[in-house]
């Protein structure tokens, strides 16, 4: 599975005004300087947000943009989802669109299973968990398994 960099920014920018501890809207030159995220791509990025009903923006000289809802209450999916859609394609095409023949039958099971678990974990994760160091179990678990952080 990739993570495109849209997807990475977009998380990112969730994530910084996510620990913005105030109500006052960040502009997003500010979000891309503390992100390192060039500011014209992140225009567009946070646009989808706002479109996918993440973020809020406001206009003016006091204007920037802010998360719609609280941190708790968006998971890392929501957010990937509102900038490059479904978590888990085949060149493009959800699973359960898919058919296969012959000895090709056992991918659909695949990527339904991988699906499941690509949602369980992103679902299962909210910009408050990511901005505060507080990692589910399960996450922490996955990642101490032996050969998580190796390149095979």
């Amino acid at each position: 599975m990739r993570i495109s960099a849209r997807a990475d920014y977009a998380v990112r920018a969730a994530l910084q005004l996510a620990a913005s501890r105030d109500e006052t809207p960040l502009k997003a030159e500010a979000i891309a300087d503390a992100q390192d995220i060039p500011h014209k791509f992140l225009e567009g990025i946070l646009n989808d947000m706002r479109r996918g009903g993440l973020v809020l923006s406001q206009r003016g000289g006091n204007g920037g943009y802010r998360l719609a809802r609280p941190a708790g209450s968006i998971t890392i999916a929501d957010v990937i989802r509102a900038v490059d859609g479904p978590l888990v394609s085949v060149r493009g095409v959800r699973p359960p669109d898919l058919s296969y023949t012959g000895p090709a039958q056992s991918l659909l099971p695949l990527w339904i299973a991988l699906r499941s678990n690509v949602r369980e974990i992103l679902e299962g994760v909210s910009l408050a968990d990511v901005a505060s160091a507080r990692l589910p179990p399960d996450v922490h678990a996955l990642t101490d398994a032996p050969g998580a952080w190796a390149n095979p």
